[in-house]
């Protein structure tokens, strides 16, 4: 019996289908594709700008110790929300660790999870992400809306919500490195 060409093409498209769902190969390609179409974020034009108006939240450190937000109040603050079970978390703490070791000092960065610290502990390790972890106290009042990870909120000393991205941004670009100067220079 002869195979002709398109049954050999059809059977290697369904074993690379296939290794995307069955081995870690597929894992890292799908990384890979996330963080090829993760765009910059949008900035929201200033008339649509939303303010925080209050700092007043209740969050733990990465040694599981108390401290509140306020702290924060008139610096430059990325807040991002994520999940280490979460693949689009994954691809996204890339550009963030990279924004993390250009402006670290210069602003303030909340990288905030609602897990547990053992599981993140880990995840950081494995991936060698050393940008501060922060974790949610769930049910606690909070300054933006945490219901949704992946999520990103930049917000300007004033208070003001410069960037709310929904799910990956790729924040290690020329255009937030131009914001973020700009907004810390003012």
């Amino acid at each position: 019996m002869k195979i002709n060409k398109k049954t050999v093409l059809n059977i290697v498209l369904i074993l690379f289908v296939l290794s995307f769902f069955l081995t870690p190969i597929g894992y890292y390609g799908k990384i890979w594709l996330n963080r090829l179409f993760a765009f910059s974020p949008s900035v929201i034009e200033k008339a649509e700008q939303q303010k925080i108006t209050d700092y007043d939240w209740r969050l733990k450190d990465g040694e599981w110790n108390f401290f509140n937000f306020e702290g924060s109040k008139g610096n430059v603050i990325l807040i991002n929300l994520w999940a280490s079970w979460r693949l689009p978390s994954e691809a996204e703490l890339a550009s963030i660790q990279e924004l993390y070791d250009k402006y670290k000092g210069k602003m303030d960065f909340y990288i905030i999870t609602n897990e547990e610290r053992e599981p993140v502990e880990a995840f950081m390790e494995e991936h060698g992400f050393t940008f501060p972890v922060t974790y949610l106290i769930i049910g606690d009042k909070t300054a933006v809306d945490t219901s949704k990870v992946p999520s990103s909120y930049l917000i300007d000393k004033s208070g003001n919500i410069v960037i709310h991205e929904e799910g990956i941004s790729d924040w290690n670009t020329k255009k937030v490195y131009k914001l973020l100067d700009k907004l810390i220079t003012e």
